[in-house]
């Protein structure tokens, strides 16, 4: 630190020398310590802060900027971003291809890692937090804008806004950690994305898609999603959808999506654990269309509940399997001797005037439920039937 400098942050050394005097396909190794910010970055190097060198960005614009093609950024601690929304003020904008940044810590900054028409990237191990203010002003952990076949990969991000993608496809999301933010994931004309083995968890929702089609979302643990809505998972006219082998708990509601326009652009739901939610899967529009098979449904308020009967009933329900079935297994090969036939009685009340879902589970309206169910005053509405409900396993829910 040099005394003369009456504000400290201008007592730093600018980074941005250091790079100007290492040469393309070069590698900069700053001396431990403290770096001054803004840089830009406009020829391919690799700059190696081994975790002891921090750049800070003085409050003004991004921090660090990359315009080169196979740069690699690992190592440091970047702090201090501007705090404009306009002009994406970030830890780190990617306006390049084919780079690497890995390995980061950032914080007080508003966005953490814009990918900007940025491709063949790769995000891994970095750990991002946003500005300490209200959930809806801070900025988004990442940010990808039409941006595609990049790989995001270890990432934790706490305290952030969101995680965005707005038309970029072909990207790979695997194992990363989002928590205390607003939206885990949230997917808008962003196609072919793989998203698995991530955990989401304590947010406002889970994983958002709308008007995307044919991801993949897989063997992520999505859960504590109760606040608001809270859903786990929510669709918005998204086609040919597979959802495989995740774990959906504690929300307000595990999955819900709107009915297909078309039969073919129908959603897969197979292999899925949804527990402890209020409400399980939730359907609407006018009609179903979903393939909903060898999920299971354990310990919710409600599994399944939708906008109209048909929209529940429509689906192609298989294999499921429900802790509320009543039927038997005499022949022992595992499936239910009777279909899983779920009617609609108390549910109707809410189902029609959702206001009064705060009166679930009260002891008025557990005995207007065995009430209707006994003595019904109207035939009751099948909602949905599985023709070959899976039994129960012993095994409990928390081994899985």
């Amino acid at each position: 630190m040099l005394p003369f400098f009456t504000n400290a942050a201008f007592a730093f050394p600018p980074l941005q020398l250091y790079i100007e005097l290492t040469p393309a396909g070069g590698t900069l190794k700053p001396p431990p310590g403290k770096y001054s910010g803004p840089v830009i970055i406009k020829k391919n190097i690799t700059i190696d802060g081994a975790g002891k060198v921090e750049i800070d960005g003085n409050g003004k614009g991004t921090v660090i900027t990359v315009k080169a093609d196979k740069t690699v950024i690992k190592g440091l601690h970047i702090t201090h971003s501007g705090t404009s929304h306009d002009a994406v003020d970030a830890g780190i904008s990617i306006e390049a291809d084919n780079c690497i940044v890995e390995n980061n810590k950032l914080d007080h900054v508003l966005f953490g890692i814009q990918l900007k028409q940025a491709n063949g990237n790769q995000l891994k191990n970095n750990t991002i937090t946003s500005l300490n203010r209200d959930i809806s002003i801070r900025g988004d952990g990442i940010r990808m804008w039409y941006s595609n076949n990049n790989i995001i990969e270890n990432n934790k991000l706490d305290g952030v806004r969101d995680f965005a993608s707005n038309n970029s496809s072909d990207n790979h999301i695997l194992g990363n950690t989002i928590k205390n933010s607003r939206v885990g994931m949230e997917y808008i004309y962003s196609h072919r994305n793989e998203v698995a083995h991530n955990t989401i968890t304590d947010n406002v929702t889970g994983i958002v898609l709308i008007y995307s089609n044919k991801l993949k979302i897989h063997d992520n643990l999505i859960s504590h999603m109760r606040k608001l809505v809270g859903a786990g998972l929510s669709f918005k006219e998204s086609a040919e959808v597979i959802v495989a082998n995740n774990k959906i708990a504690h929300c307000a509601i595990g999955l819900q999506a709107n009915s297909p326009l078309d039969p073919q652009n129908r959603m897969i739901a197979e292999g899925n654990l949804f527990t402890y939610n209020v409400l399980g899967l939730y359907f609407y529009g006018e009609k179903g269309g979903h393939i909903i098979r060898n999920n299971r449904f354990s310990n919710n308020f409600t599994d399944v509940l939708g906008s109209a009967s048909m929209t529940v009933r429509d689906n192609i329900w298989s294999g499921n399997t429900w802790d509320n079935y009543q039927g038997f297994d005499h022949d022992q090969d595992g499936i239910g001797d009777q279909p899983h036939n779920v009617y609609l009685y108390s549910e109707r009340i809410w189902a029609n005037n959702p206001k009064l879902k705060f009166f679930r589970g009260s002891p008025m309206m557990e005995m207007l439920d065995i009430s209707l169910r006994l003595a019904p005053l109207n035939k009751p509405v099948l909602q949905y039937s599985d023709p070959k409900p899976k039994m129960r396993s012993r095994k409990s829910v928390l081994e899985d």
